[in-house]
């Protein structure tokens, strides 16, 4: 018989029972059993019923999967309402023909995307996201407030990393002038943001990135000394990186070297640093990677959209790299759905490297707790213990796509997305029976498209 748990409960208690829980504890333990919440905090995690007193919401969990909610560690959230353009194009070709659309982005169209982006981003899972703004036009506005005022409204716990680019058209860069800053004003407004910002406390839900853009749109001085304020303040460090072939190629022609090569010179690897994309490293740089404890944000889908690659990630994953999951800009990868990312990760890799690569419950790992390692989180969210924050997702796996699959960690990885019987952020719902209880997603969906269409015109 089930040893029943019992904990001291009150109005703020949710109670989950019966449900298939994956901890992703440090034992990977799995069972059908409970998970109590109080306030912010997961309470008690076992098997079998918990005992519940008057006043707690009880969950019925029969037929789901409970898993910690999903981290999101790379995406442009600005980019949701330029979807759909440059549909078959190279990055390179498509990031030409979007930068002179992106350098007329505001307030007002930053903050209707990131609603827009986030919400997607929960109702697929999402409870932390992290994402990378490094477009900033001179007449803008306040974009990075834009878009975590949104993250506010949301209700998921953010990362906002803030870009920079200081290499125009007129260096050599990709970028158009008009979207690029002087390298003296980029470290003077990042300085600002995370003093205004960034909250180091174990249960904050804003912390803040030192961002650069990529090798090819940023000087080296300005990567220098991005590193050196990040680990002045204590804050962590991402950049994209060997995402394309062309990249590795413009490196080697413009600096001599391999884009990682280039970055470990200007002081770019370490724990507290993480890549987007990472794909074409070789077997040493791959080694060198796990060795420093460098993160990679793989972004499988996107990935695939532009044509560039598969990353190694079981191979990264075996030399100690932390690989977590990234859906990338929406305007190249349009669905924007991270349990979609875990999905093309596992399958993506079984590609590349069989079918042994990388198991249902590694993919599902990548999207929880490896992500919250590479953001510094692991000590709090990305696993279902006690004493953590309460950021966990329920999926109803009593649908038609999912019924008869005995594995429920099969059934999420490699069926159809299921839909989300409860989202909880910090212990509070924000999807509730497949439904954003934080805004009205109809009245969200026709603001993109005006916003869309004013942006084009």
């Amino acid at each position: 018989m089930a040893r029943r748990t019992r904990v001291l409960l009150s109005m703020s208690t949710i109670v989950i029972e019966g449900a298939h829980v994956a901890t992703l504890d440090p034992s990977r333990r799995e069972f059908v059993g409970h998970v109590v919440v109080e306030g912010k905090q997961i309470v008690a995690v076992g098997p079998g019923p918990a005992a519940v007193d008057e006043g707690a919401r009880v969950i019925d969990g029969s037929g789901c999967l409970v898993t910690p909610g999903f981290v999101n560690t790379h995406q442009h959230l600005y980019q949701w309402v330029t979807r759909g353009l440059a549909a078959d194009a190279t990055l390179f070709e498509w990031l030409t023909t979007l930068y002179p659309v992106w350098a007329r982005i505001s307030e007002e169209t930053v903050y209707v995307a990131a609603r827009a982006a986030l919400a997607q981003l929960a109702r697929t899972g999402c409870t932390t996201a992290a994402d990378h703004h490094y477009v900033f036009p001179r007449a803008g506005g306040d974009l990075l407030a834009a878009e975590i005022a949104a993250a506010g409204e949301i209700g998921l716990r953010f990362h906002p990393a803030r870009g920079s680019m200081d290499r125009g058209q007129k260096d050599g860069g990709l970028p158009p002038d008009s979207v690029v800053e002087d390298r003296d004003d980029i470290l003077a407004a990042t300085e600002a943001a995370i003093d205004r910002w960034h909250d180091p406390s174990p249960d904050s839900m804003l912390q803040l990135v030192v961002a650069p853009c990529s090798p090819f749109s940023v000087s080296g001085e300005l990567m220098r000394d991005s590193a050196d304020l990040a680990r002045r303040r204590g804050v962590r460090m991402h950049t994209h990186l060997a995402e394309t072939t062309d990249e590795t190629d413009w490196c080697r022609d413009t600096h001599g070297c391999t884009p990682l090569e280039y970055a470990d010179g200007l002081g770019w690897t370490g724990q507290d640093v993480w890549f987007a994309h990472g794909i074409h490293f070789d077997d040493s740089e791959i080694k060198h990677l796990g060795s420093t404890g460098t993160g990679v944000a793989h972004c499988p889908s996107s990935n695939a959209r532009l044509g560039a690659g598969i990353a190694r990630t079981a191979d990264l994953r075996a030399a100690g790299a932390p690989v977590g999951l990234g859906v990338d800009g929406a305007a190249s990868n349009e669905s924007g759905s991270l349990v979609e990312e875990v999905r093309h990760a596992l399958l993506f890799a079984r590609a590349r490297g069989g079918p042994q690569s990388l198991t249902v419950r590694d993919a599902l790992e990548m999207a929880t707790l490896d992500g919250a390692r590479i953001l510094g989180r692991s000590d709090h969210i990305g696993s279902l213990e006690p004493g953590k924050l309460a950021d966990l997702a329920v999926w109803n796996l009593n649908s038609l796509p999912h019924a008869g699959i005995p594995d429920p960690v099969a059934a999420l990885a490699l069926s159809t997305p299921p839909p989300l019987a409860l989202l909880l952020v910090n212990g509070r719902p924000v999807v509730e029976h497949d439904v954003l209880q934080t805004t009205d997603e109809v009245a969200l969906a026709a603001e993109v498209a005006r916003t869309q269409a004013r942006l084009l015109a």
